[in-house]
């Protein structure tokens, strides 16, 4: 299924994208989308039976705003230099265990929604990521099957950075990773069954039109199923968390001099395989 909401922010309601592109209202069936819901196999299975009688209300999706796919979201987990040719733009050594750092909830924005250069901000990024999200409590995931019993389903984010605060500022990442509007997140979420393999797809980013990113999970250091794992053995994962899985190459950072970071005025594009289309236009915040 792909699950979203739509609607003003903060007054969004749930809704289905089904099988011939038709939004569909999920209102009348369930609250939100969200963890509860997630962890709730009846829950769900409303859902696919509302979605396989045909009879769940269409939507006009004209001047229709889509919202985060997921409501009430936890915490984010991150994943950084999680990709081989990542790591070779930038220069560094592919880590041993994953980079692991979190990004705020209330960084997440709807798909398409404005993104703001932080004030101040010289060197604000752009990173295409698959999101990972969580369905059931994991604790100790023990092997790679059981992390993906674990996925509920999978969304397009992007890890919007800000990398003189994130490396030149002392201290953690966190300083480049949580300024507001850092993380649009669908326009989906795509459950799990939907994606036969989370480590072939592909992944490509736009900077006024012209194609910067354009890579593969396959280029993944740590795949999805083990970062899943190894993140439940340091922190508990509830359901509805998310978990950005780190970006290909083709990050500003990793270019030649002079480097083209974003400014106000920019658009930006992107786009995971089957998981649907992000734009967003950047201003100052």
């Amino acid at each position: 299924m792909k699950l979203l909401r739509v609607g003003t922010a903060g007054a969004e309601r749930p809704a289905l994208l089904d099988a011939e592109g038709t939004l569909r209202d999920l209102s009348g069936v369930v609250d939100d989308i969200d963890g509860a819901l997630l962890a709730d196999a009846a829950a769900l299975g409303r859902v696919r039976a509302a979605a396989e009688s045909g009879e769940l209300p269409a939507l006009d999706a004209d001047g229709l705003r889509i919202g985060p796919p997921l409501g009430r979201i936890g915490k984010i987990v991150c994943i950084g230099l999680n990709y081989h040719d990542h790591a070779r733009e930038t220069g560094a050594e592919p880590p041993a265990e994953p980079v692991v750092f979190l990004k705020a909830p209330d960084t997440v924005v709807g798909p398409h929604d404005t993104v703001l250069v932080p004030r101040a901000s010289v060197k604000t990024d752009w990173e295409v990521e698959l999101a990972v999200v969580i369905g059931c409590t994991a604790r100790y995931l023990e092997s790679r099957e059981e992390a993906l019993a674990h996925v509920a389903g999978y969304a397009v984010a992007h890890d919007v950075s800000e990398r003189e605060f994130q490396i030149e500022r002392s201290g953690t990442w966190d300083k480049g990773k949580n300024c507001e509007t850092f993380n649009p997140l669908g326009p989906w979420l795509v459950t799990a069954d939907e994606v036969a393999d989370p480590q072939n797809l592909s992944l490509k980013l736009w900077v006024n039109g012209e194609l910067k990113q354009d890579g593969s999970t396959a280029e993944q250091i740590f795949p999805v199923a083990e970062v899943v794992r190894y993140v439940s053995q340091f922190m508990t994962l509830y359901p509805g968390d998310v978990i950005n899985t780190g970006t290909p190459a083709g990050v500003a950072m990793g270019q030649a001099e002079p480097k083209p970071y974003l400014r106000a005025g920019d658009v930006v594009e992107l786009e995971v395989e089957g998981l649907g289309r992000q734009r967003q236009e950047f201003k100052s915040a």
